[in-house]
């Protein structure tokens, strides 16, 4: 079928919609009607050729919708079933998923060569995705069943910002009541960091950010203090905060080597740094390592805030949890949607991005 897509044909050019090629479900796989699009900073690192350069690359990785038709062998979920999508789907056969581990799995499941530009050639899917579309092939574990009352416009977040933020905490850091945690980066997935951390019963939520509007921002989602970047050290601002000693957990959503070294320089003894962000192709941290070595310090990486998605063996663990929450009152996500736009308004969304004015753009598809 052909469908409305935002593709970006060449590094830095523009995310453009284009009509392509989208090929049926096949075995295991499900057609999702797209009804949101979140714009999360890796489809801008995508533009820029930041984590490759697999062009033309077709963007978008955070979709809710509803499933269309379903292909050979697929019982769950059915066609008319309302669903977030994921890439971090478990494969369920690696040496991890066969242990139990899915959380863990090396090669998540995804719909190869789903869409073919007008020039017949494959088309790159963000994280193997591309939901910023009208319709994505996904297979059937990336499309998890969420309550209907979770609107569109926040569940599509479900699968990235939102599950990243929060499951870096609850999942990656695992961090306990009354801990102190500092969050480097407070854009959409800095939030969540925010609000898991609240979640989690810290005790002290330190934000750390360039903008101002976004520590005002991250103040609503549970920071109990704000430190801004761009006025002076932010690590010893940090330590003031917590009298000299540190946090005992730092997240880095922004993914530089400048940030993720300052969360390291942030921590008390035996304390946990997480990185959450994409880095940069090229980026390398320049560690000191004896004052790290007599620290005790841990570093830990969190994809996708070590999710599991998968509603198969078990019930689906994380995504229809975080919908419930959000139901419940129990997360704030409709501050995290600034702004509504339709396919053409991605390099608008990416500017606004760029200037600190949004949290997220979401894409009505």
């Amino acid at each position: 079928m052909e469908i409305d897509a935002v593709v970006v044909r060449e590094r830095g050019g523009p995310a453009a919609v284009e009509r392509i090629t989208l090929r049926p479900p096949g075995p295991g796989e499900v057609l999702v009607r797209v009804l949101a699009s979140g714009v999360c900073h890796s489809d801008l690192h995508y533009q820029q050729g930041g984590l490759g350069d697999d062009y033309p690359y077709l963007l978008g990785h955070e979709g809710a919708g509803i499933v269309e038709a379903t292909g050979p062998g697929v019982t769950a979920p059915a066609a008319g079933t309302y669903v977030a999508l994921t890439y971090r789907a478990p494969c369920l056969t690696c040496r991890f998923c066969a242990t139990g581990r899915l959380d863990r799995c090396v090669r998540p499941a995804a719909a190869r060569d789903a869409a073919v530009g007008a020039d017949g050639l494959p088309v790159t899917r963000a994280l193997d995705l591309g939901t910023m579309a009208t319709h994505v092939v996904v297979t059937a574990g990336q499309a998890v069943p969420v309550p209907a009352a979770c609107p569109p416009e926040v569940a599509c977040l479900l699968g990235c910002g939102v599950a990243t933020g929060v499951g870096a905490v609850l999942n990656t850091a695992a961090v306990p009541p009354g801990s102190s945690v500092a969050v480097f980066g407070c854009g959409g997935v800095g939030a969540n960091v925010v609000q898991g951390a609240r979640l989690a019963r810290a005790s002290t939520i330190i934000a750390v950010d360039l903008s101002a509007t976004k520590l005002e921002q991250a103040k609503r989602f549970g920071a109990t203090d704000t430190v801004a970047a761009g006025d002076g050290d932010a690590v010893a601002a940090v330590r003031e905060l917590t009298g000299g000693a540190g946090v005992d957990f730092a997240f880095d959503a922004v993914g530089s080597s400048r940030t993720l070294g300052q969360c390291v320089a942030s921590l008390d003894y035996k304390g946990t740094a997480v990185l959450i962000g994409f880095p940069r192709a090229g980026d390398e941290l320049a560690l000191p390592l004896l004052p790290y070595f007599y620290a005790g310090s841990t570093l830990r990486v969190s994809l996708c805030g070590d999710i599991v998605p998968h509603p198969r063996p078990a019930p689906a663990r994380d995504l229809p949890l975080l919908a419930d929450w959000y139901l419940r009152g129990k997360l704030d996500l409709d501050r995290l949607v600034s702004r509504h736009i339709d396919l053409g308004g991605v390099d608008a969304a990416f500017t606004a991005m760029l200037g600190g004015e949004v949290l997220r753009s979401v894409v009505r598809c």
